[in-house]
């Protein structure tokens, strides 16, 4: 139990004083990248998904 305790303790010591946290600024900033980010990839999967699609019915219609 002193394990789990001292393990806790350390824990929140290290959160509260040697973590750094953004400010409002960066988290802003931050979450913009993420958005763009994450709209690119996205675009790029529906692209990929589109032209494997396409292949796809190529080659299904060459069985027909």
């Amino acid at each position: 139990m002193n394990k789990l305790q001292a393990y806790l303790r350390d824990s929140y010591r290290e959160m509260m004083e040697k973590v750094s946290w953004p400010n409002w600024g960066q988290l802003q900033q931050s979450t913009m990248i993420v958005l763009v980010a994450t709209l690119v990839i996205t675009g790029l999967v529906w692209v990929m998904d589109l032209g494997g699609n396409g292949v796809l019915k190529f080659v299904y219609s060459l069985f027909k």
